[in-house]
């Protein structure tokens, strides 16, 4: 068992869940394999979230350490980029894993309509 902040995981895959879990942290993710991104780019590579979700995850994945939030001031206009930490790079063969299996799922299942995959690292 772990305990994080009062909360209890039962096993090592929960916790990591904790981390990576829900709709749109893996996503997010998954587009910083490559390096830093300013906000405006990620909403277009991931223009189904809305800016409010894409606001929380990133704060939440910055409070977690998986990724930090730089901000240019060099020159004009301000500049906002986000890229991995040391701590979030160690999910990259992780998150390609699992996009690697997302292609495996929607070629094996007739239910699952490739219309476009924006994951190209």
């Amino acid at each position: 068992m772990f305990q994080l902040e009062e909360k209890v995981y039962p096993c090592s895959t929960s916790l990591a869940m904790r981390y990576i879990g829900g709709k749109w942290k893996s996503v997010i993710l998954i587009h910083l394999v490559n390096g830093e991104m300013r906000y405006n780019e990620l909403r277009k590579v991931i223009e189904v979230m809305t800016e409010r979700a894409l606001s929380l995850q990133l704060k939440q994945l910055e409070d977690d350490g998986l990724i930090i939030r730089k901000v240019h001031t060099d020159k004009a206009p301000l500049k906002v980029t986000y890229e991995l930490t040391a701590f979030g790079k160690t999910l990259i063969p992780l998150l390609k894993s699992i996009a690697e299996w997302g292609r495996y799922a929607a070629n094996h299942r007739q239910e699952i309509n490739i219309v476009e995959d924006k994951c190209d690292w």
